[in-house]
């Protein structure tokens, strides 16, 4: 009989020890920036399917619709305002999460064309191509560009640094851009300037926070999601090669899964390729 107490014994035990493991990876936490459309909505919605604490941000006076149903869809979304280009707006919410470990940051929030006579709630508005070419330059917009793809990304990543650290996948993703590449496929078409200038700059500089953060177990990577059909670049979609957002986010985040401190550093395709920059 005791022998049979002990065997159930047992049984709980692994099967508590079972529920316990099941239990911390849907703690996980995943912390997305402009997360109100495309790219980053698309992590969201994915990360939130998988069981993930989602925390979505985005810059809107009001949540947006899309992010808003997404909370009532999935109960573990949560929406957080934030401007990345304001260092006070990345204080106030870092000290409001600052008992929350964040698993995997992801630096998504970004700037590619000139919005200015676009409707913010507008998410179909393609928005000015033109004025990043050179002889028409609008310097404004390269302020703009700069601010949230590359200061924007660094105020984030190093205000929610202690959160990262204090969680147990500790993980910190930059979408960059193939447009960012130095060394990749010659003679471009001309224009992006800002835009391909910023991706290059924020290679660089997270190059740089992974080589200062490698100590504390930290994973830098930056990803390349591929030409991606997001409501602002649905007019591409008559142009082969374009990828669907589910189909580059799905294959991102198999990526980030699989990132750990020794691909640190690095530029990757959404599928994990080596990308050269």
């Amino acid at each position: 009989m005791s022998m049979s107490l002990a065997r159930q014994a047992l049984i709980a035990m692994f099967a508590a020890a079972s529920a316990g493991l099941t239990g911390a990876a849907g703690a996980q936490t995943v912390f997305i920036t402009g997360a109100n459309s495309g790219i980053g909505l698309e992590f969201a919605r994915q990360y939130a399917a998988r069981g993930w604490t989602v925390i979505a941000t985005h810059r809107r006076a009001q949540p947006p619709q899309a992010l808003t149903g997404l909370a009532a869809q999935f109960k573990n979304v949560r929406i957080e305002s934030l401007d990345v280009t304001r260092i006070e707006e990345v204080h106030r919410l870092a000290a409001k999460l600052a008992d929350v470990p964040i698993d995997v940051l992801i630096d998504n929030a970004g700037v590619y064309n000139d919005r200015g006579a676009c409707a913010p709630e507008d998410e179909s508005c393609p928005g000015d191509w033109s004025t990043q070419r050179f002889g028409k330059l609008r310097y404004p917009l390269f302020d703009t560009i700069m601010a949230v793809n590359v200061k924007g990304a660094l105020m984030v990543a190093e205000g929610f640094y202690n959160n990262v650290r204090a969680s147990r996948l500790k993980k910190i993703v930059a979408i960059s851009s193939s447009n960012g590449s130095l060394t990749g496929a010659t003679g471009p078409p001309p224009g992006a300037i800002f835009y391909r200038s910023s991706k290059a700059a924020l290679n660089r500089a997270m190059q740089l926070v992974a080589a200062d953060v490698k100590a504390d177990g930290v994973t830098v990577v930056m990803l390349n999601p591929g030409p991606t059909l997001t409501e602002r670049q649905s007019y591409l979609k008559q142009y082969p090669g374009m990828l669907q957002t589910s189909f580059t986010v799905e294959n991102m985040i198999r990526t980030i899964d699989k990132a750990s401190l020794q691909d640190t550093g690095r530029f990757l395709r959404y599928d994990g390729t080596t990308e050269p920059w």
